[in-house]
This record gives C-alpha cells, structure tokens and sequence, in this order.
C-alpha cells in the first residue's frame, strides 16, 4: 500500500510530465500562426504558386476627395500599399450615437500585404478625421500571377 501511495500525487498538484504536455500545447497554439505563415511561404517560394491570402484589400470612407488622396498618397509614399483607387460618391447609412445617419463618403481600395494590414490600420487610425474610421480588409483569393508579383515588388521597403 506504500508503494501505491507514493506514486500518485497528492490531489491540486499537477504531474511534471502533465505540466509539459500542458506547456508544449500552449506553445504551438502561440506560435501556430507564425509557423503556418513561414511554411505558407515556403511552399510558395518552392512551388511558385500563389498563396491565398497573402495580399488584403482594405476598404477606408473618407469625407471628402481631399482628405482621400492625401491619405491614398501618404500610404503610397510610406509603402503601406501598392495601389490605391479612390471611388468617388459612397451613399453610407449608419448608425452613430444611437441614431440613422446618412452622408456622401470616398472609398478608398488599398491593395497591399496582409502582413501590412495592421500597420496600415494604425496609420490611418492617426491621420484619419473621423473618431472611428471605417478600416477592414478582405484577404485576395487569386490574382494575375504577373499583377502579384507587381504588388509583392511595389510594397517592399527600399
């Protein structure tokens, strides 16, 4: 009976082999989205293929024509992005501050690197006049492989 009691721990503690089982999980949960990415470019690189996914599309409503293109040239001028449209006269309606608003708004296309996207966001968080700009983006799915390639060598640092 000894014997069996020092086997097992005392009840709250957590076996060691328990304990790294629980800490090698929680690594590759942490460090999943890195090494799927490095693997994803791997592959690419290896096979040539388009990854999707690997450029975004970011949506921005400006107030005016203006403030779009001083933002579209400033993105352009930083390499946030390759290319930006400015697509005039949006009809919005929303909601803000509990009531329907409705305004006139320039939409701005940004094509860019999904890995810029968060970069992107808070740059246009900083110089944006509306108290929540409206930034989301949409992964690209497939492309002209000559069009990607132009993206991928637009938006490298100098």
């Amino acid at each position: 009976m000894d014997r069996l009691g020092s086997r097992c721990p005392l009840p709250g503690y957590l076996r060691p082999s328990v304990f790294i089982c629980l800490l090698i999980l929680a690594a590759s949960f942490l460090t999943y989205p890195m090494l799927r990415t490095l693997s994803l470019k791997l592959h690419s690189a290896v096979t040539g293929s388009y990854v999707s996914g690997t450029y975004s599309i970011v949506f921005v409503n400006c107030p005016n024509e203006q403030i779009a293109r001083d933002i579209a040239r400033a993105i352009l001028d930083k390499k946030l992005a390759a290319s930006v449209n400015i697509l005039p006269k949006a009809s919005s309606l929303y909601f803000w501050n509990g009531e329907i608003e409705e305004a006139t708004e320039i939409l701005l296309l940004i094509k860019t690197k999904t890995s810029k996207v968060h970069l992107l966001s808070s740059y246009i968080r900083l110089v944006h006049p509306f108290e929540i700009p409206e930034v989301f983006s949409v992964p690209m799915d497939q492309g002209d492989v000559h069009y990607l390639k132009w993206l991928e060598e637009s938006t490298k640092e100098d």
